[in-house]
């Protein structure tokens, strides 16, 4: 199977393909911004374990955001 060239792919593929990486590392810096100012309490596992599942492609964001978090416990509100 032959490589596909940016110039050969339609107009349509392309603005596809350039939705899809601009999802995906919205996705991924997202995550890392999250994880960096998460306390490590806060995160299930490793930090730097999850900085690189975040680096795996749309997988990595949705793994960490889905599984990677604790809940942050809330403080109820004053009475009043």
């Amino acid at each position: 199977m032959a490589k596909r060239r940016w110039d050969d792919l339609s107009s349509g593929r392309k603005t596809g393909r350039l939705t899809l990486a601009s999802v995906q590392v919205s996705l991924a810096v997202t995550a890392w911004t999250d994880l960096a100012f998460r306390p490590a309490e806060q995160v299930n596992g490793s930090k730097l374990k999850w900085a690189a599942i975040i680096a795996v492609s749309l997988v990595g964001p949705m793994a960490y955001f889905r599984c990677g978090r604790r809940p942050v416990a809330s403080t109820p509100a004053p009475a009043g």
